[in-house]
């Protein structure tokens, strides 16, 4: 568990209430419960199959919940856009990267500041106050971000270009863009080495500490997890079957039988 920065354990950010989510007759999320703390480091394990990337889409809305309800500081935020979402400070990565591969790195990390812009198309394209002093914000908040994870000097090169480690990079500059207060990561360590891997966790350690972050991670290096997160969560068959710190959950004998037996 980071030592950086203690979790406020008496602050809930998120609570999921009884979520469920049914695909026809499967049921991909079933009756799930959980509160995430803020500044917490809060992961999320499980054999593949078991509906943790569906709980993001849910979170996320990307898609709607069949039952149930997810509570985001208060509100109650279940039946909001996706847009919506990242502007109340939900943002996030993907499994399956999704960049604008033809754009710049540094054009795909100013796309996301457009959140927090007041310019419309027409003072933006008739160069009216305030789209001149908001494009040159933008800029450098993208450079600023694109330097945080390594990669300032490739700032003209196009995202399709990028090798894969490195558009997980520039897909968290992207996602930091949106200044949120909740950053979910989706497998983030996928392809990396074990040296990749440990640098990468002081890299959330460090994100966490920098922005006072809330942060949710799916990951399937289970080590990574176990020394990373303050709390885990694992779900089987769309069943929360543990809760708890890492020391608990790795010696629950649900979680060996499910997941960990097979490490």
């Amino acid at each position: 568990m980071s030592e950086i920065n203690s979790p406020d354990k008496n602050k809930v950010i998120l609570e999921a209430k009884s979520l469920t989510r049914r695909f026809g007759g499967l049921v991909a999320v079933n009756n799930v419960f959980f509160k995430v703390n803020q500044h917490e480091i809060f992961g999320l394990i499980g054999p593949n199959g078991a509906g943790k990337t569906t709980l993001f889409n849910l979170i996320t809305a990307l898609i709607p919940p069949s039952e149930g309800e997810l509570i985001y500081q208060g509100q109650e935020i279940s039946q909001l856009r996706p847009h919506q979402i990242a502007a109340l400070g939900i943002a996030r990565t993907f499994q399956n990267i999704r960049l604008f591969g033809e754009l710049s790195a540094l054009e795909n990390v100013i796309i996301a500041r457009h959140l927090h812009t007041k310019s419309n198309m027409i003072t933006g394209v008739l160069g009216l106050p305030p789209a001149p002093a908001e494009e040159y914000q933008s800029k450098q908040k993208a450079l600023e971000l694109l330097e945080l994870v390594g990669l300032s000097d490739r700032a003209a090169e196009k995202a399709k270009n990028f090798a894969y480690g490195d558009q997980r990079r520039l897909e968290i500059a992207r996602a930091l863009a949106l200044e949120p207060q909740i950053l979910l990561l989706d497998e983030p360590a996928a392809g990396m080495n074990p040296s990749e891997k440990q640098q990468l966790s002081e890299f959330i350690c460090n994100l966490r500490d920098r922005f006072k972050l809330t942060i949710i991670l799916i990951e399937h290096h289970v080590p990574l997890v176990m020394g990373l997160c303050d709390r885990i969560a694992v779900l089987d068959f769309g069943q929360l079957i543990a809760l708890g710190e890492p020391s608990v959950v790795r010696n629950n004998p649900a979680v060996i039988e499910a997941y960990l037996g097979n490490e």
